[in-house]
């Protein structure tokens, strides 16, 4: 063992007490902005961090810009600072069907070439931090290339990403639950993190077999015992020693439609023909919640609300300032550490965040 392993092992076990205890937990309101689009009129005041999605890895295992239109955008979002200068700015790699991490996870060099390639983006747009949205370690559900090893090899990324990071800056990841907890390491990658976005939302979609809250906070009456929700997926985070204050609870500012709906409890937990969209929270209040035929209904239960035209029998499943209001009690009553919610642009005048910042206050 040599002297500069040893002391990289302990400058890491140094930032790892470091980021434990995040003094600013309670506060947090992370927001995810899309690169594929003109960024919205950000409200910076409101926010406490943004989420650039998304950079991408190419063929040589190095965290690359996905258009040339992203430093511009990088730019806009720095110049938010002006209004807020405590608002933190993360770029985050991946998404759903972002390839790459399994290689570059695969192997000590392979880990350092990413966690460089990471450093020389931060330093190079002037970011705070990096988020990793690997959907999924150990799984190719999105169709991309995984290895047994990812277990292990996330956790030894993180460890070379928090080395090379230092405590300038941010670590964070977005989880899920269940089976993502069977093919990472939760228990022990946690400390290398500063928190972690779960993504308490879509549990319902396409992939599943019947309708549901896809972000429903509990479940509803007439759930099935393996259908998920927040507080069970925030359970599990905090069964893996995961302090509650590196949790951050997601929120979603879209809401997600059922075609063809069995017509019981209207529509809810029900079969149905076929998934219709996704809905932006803005497009359901312009068009669809109490209008052609919808009824906006309230699960008391689950803590959630939805939409039922019975004349169609279309079910679609969404957040509202309800709902959200509701989990950012939940998120106080349990010392998580925020709210994050994908995406901005989706939300209607500000409805969505507005009672984010409210509740948590």
């Amino acid at each position: 063992m040599t002297l500069s392993y040893i002391c990289r092992t302990i400058v890491i076990a140094v930032l790892c007490v470091l980021v434990s205890s995040p003094s600013d937990a309670a506060e947090r309101v992370v927001a995810y902005v899309t690169g594929w689009e003109k960024p919205p009129d950000i409200p910076a005041m409101k926010l406490t961090h943004i989420n650039y999605a998304f950079a991408r890895i190419d063929a040589d295992g190095k965290a690359v810009l996905p258009h040339p239109g992203v430093p511009y955008h990088l730019e806009y979002l720095r110049a938010l600072k002006a209004k807020n200068p405590q608002l933190k700015i993360l770029l985050s790699i991946g998404g759903w069907e972002a390839e790459g991490f399994s290689d570059a996870a695969s192997s000590a060099a392979s880990r350092e070439t990413f966690a460089r390639s990471v450093v020389a983006l931060l330093r190079e747009h002037s970011l705070d931090g990096v988020d990793l949205d690997w959907e999924y370690p150990g799984q190719s559900v999105a169709h991309i290339k995984s290895r047994p090893e990812d277990k292990q090899n996330f956790t030894a990324l993180l460890r070379e990403m928090r080395a090379q990071l230092g405590e300038r800056y941010l670590l964070t990841i977005a989880s899920a639950d269940r089976e993502y907890f069977q093919f990472t390491e939760m228990d022990r990658l946690h400390i290398y993190l500063d928190w972690i976005n779960v993504m308490s939302y879509d549990f319902f979609n396409s992939l599943t077999p019947t309708t549901g809250h896809h972000a429903g906070l509990y479940a509803s009456a007439f759930a099935a015992p393996t259908d998920r929700t927040a507080d069970a997926s925030v359970k599990q985070h905090l069964a893996a020693g995961i302090p509650p204050q590196k949790l951050v609870l997601g929120v979603a500012f879209y809401g997600r439609g059922f075609a063809g709906v069995a017509p019981l409890h209207d529509g809810v937990n029900q079969l149905y023909e076929r998934f219709e969209a996704a809905h932006p929270y803005a497009e359901l209040v312009e068009k669809f919640i109490d209008r052609g035929g919808f009824v906006r209904k309230w699960d008391a239960k689950a803590q959630a609300p939805y939409l039922w035209n019975a004349q169609t029998r279309a079910f679609i499943t969404y957040d509202d300032p309800q709902s959200i209001a509701i989990k950012a009690a939940y998120v106080r009553k349990h010392h998580l550490g925020g709210i994050m919610f994908w995406e901005l642009s989706q939300d209607s005048g500000g409805a969505l965040l507005d009672a984010i910042v409210t509740g948590l206050k």
